[in-house]
């Protein structure tokens, strides 16, 4: 009898501790669409799959909103255990103090399971993860092959100087747009410079101190946006306000344009558009010859812990993170949006599942080829501050040029001017303060 009490109380102790531990938590993303969708999913597969945490998922329309909201809402103590945030706002948040590295939250996962180019942008600098890649993407290449066969090119273009005699034979042949891109700094500069070996700023794009400075127009990619805008006027590639559908995505996938820029990120919609119509292929981006091929950055986004949160809530955070790792749910957002896997053992599941010719895991490979290219202490990501600023800057200078206000190098001038008075003011903000 005793025993069977003893018993009994061990259960109920047991049953205590561990409603104790259980906890509904709020997880806030910035995705919008089909990865919006994928996030719930995930959500709901969490939520079925364990009795014992609740995770609530809130979009916020944008990641630039979600940063905002978070941060405001750290300030008066109403923020969530987890919040989603891009690649651009990294260093803002490892200085925020808002945040605890998900490496001291969870000491024993294998991290270094991570693939190499997912997981250095989110490290600091000595090496610890401060979040959890998520919907990872990075920039390949895209084309139309029924298009291209069409004009007689029956090999994909691998490198510029085969884009642009690609590009001619298909504007000869009647193709009023060859190869599209929106001028984007993740896709014009930052991967540009990435698999291109170039620095984007001093410093090791700042991984070495506050002190960075930009230099992007003094290195070969200023060499490219120039040749952007050639080869635009020359009617060779067409930027989004250029196209009939006003989107450079929208243009590629109805047909209007024939080659793309894009993330692996969008690849999910293209095969849809594609579908009964045209041959889609997907590849590396595009090197100028003579360039060795270096990593492209990770893009998309990774998940924080926010601090201030009770042990439960935390309990419940990890159990969700845990949940995201596993390849079975990597496969789904992977096959559902085109984001690239982010751990080494999902392509060996990937080629368990007999599924690993299948198109809907067309992205996987190729980016996780992409991003695992050899890197330089110029390759790892970009840590520099006020980025989510920057990236705005680039753009309004870049525009400026391709609307013929001003050459390319005063435009990349200008930015690099006004770029460095935001790094300036990043580092006054944050003086005194130790570098991750």
């Amino acid at each position: 009898m005793m025993k069977i009490s003893i018993l009994a109380a061990a259960a109920a102790l047991m049953a205590g501790a561990c409603s104790a531990q259980a906890a509904n938590i709020e997880f806030w993303y910035g995705n919008t669409g089909v990865v919006e969708k994928a996030i719930q999913d995930q959500c709901s597969a969490f939520n079925a799959a364990q009795s014992e945490h609740h995770v609530t998922c809130v979009g916020q329309g944008s990641y630039e909103v979600s940063m905002q909201k978070a941060i405001a809402a750290f300030r008066a103590n109403k923020h969530p255990v987890l919040i989603q945030f891009f690649d651009a706002g990294t260093l803002d948040l490892m200085l925020s103090d808002a945040v605890v590295p998900v490496q001291d939250v969870l000491p024993d996962v294998r991290w270094d399971n991570y693939i190499a180019g997912a997981r250095a942008y989110y490290e600091t600098s000595g090496g610890k993860l401060f979040a959890q890649p998520y919907n990872s993407s990075t920039l390949l290449f895209y084309t139309n092959k029924t298009e291209l066969e069409k004009a007689g090119i029956t090999k994909t273009p691998a490198t510029w100087e085969e884009i642009i005699e690609a590009a001619r034979k298909l504007k000869a042949s009647g193709h009023a747009c060859p190869f599209t891109t929106d001028g984007d700094t993740w896709r014009v500069l930052e991967q540009f410079s990435a698999r291109h070996g170039l620095p984007v700023a001093s410093k090791h794009n700042g991984y070495d101190g506050l002190g960075a400075e930009y230099v992007f127009n003094t290195t070969f990619a200023a060499k490219h946006l120039q040749n952007l805008i050639d080869w635009r006027k020359e009617g060779l590639v067409k930027l989004n306000a250029d196209t009939k559908a006003g989107n450079f995505t929208a243009a590629f996938n109805t047909g209007e344009c024939a080659m793309m820029e894009n993330s692996s990120g969008s690849y999910s919609a293209s095969a849809k558009a594609f579908e009964g119509k045209y041959e889609l292929s997907v590849g590396m981006a595009p090197m100028y010859e003579g360039y060795e091929r270096h990593n492209t950055f990770v893009g998309g986004a990774s998940i924080y812990i926010m601090k201030g949160r009770d042990k439960a809530e935390v309990e419940g955070a990890k159990a969700f993170l845990d949940f995201l790792r596993r390849p079975e749910q990597q496969m789904f957002l992977t096959a559902a949006t085109g984001y690239v896997p982010v751990t080494n053992d999902v392509m060996d599941a990937i080629a368990k599942s007999g599924e690993a010719n299948s198109p809907k895991y067309a992205t996987a490979a190729v980016g996780i080829e992409s991003m695992n290219q050899p890197r330089t202490p110029d390759t790892r990501g970009i840590r520099l501050g006020f980025y989510v600023q920057f990236r705005q800057v680039f753009m309004e200078e870049t525009q400026k040029a391709f609307a013929g206000e001003e050459t390319m190098q005063a435009a990349l001038d200008n930015a690099k001017k006004r770029g460095d008075e935001l790094l300036r003011r990043f580092e006054q903000t944050y003086k005194g303060v130790k570098m991750q």
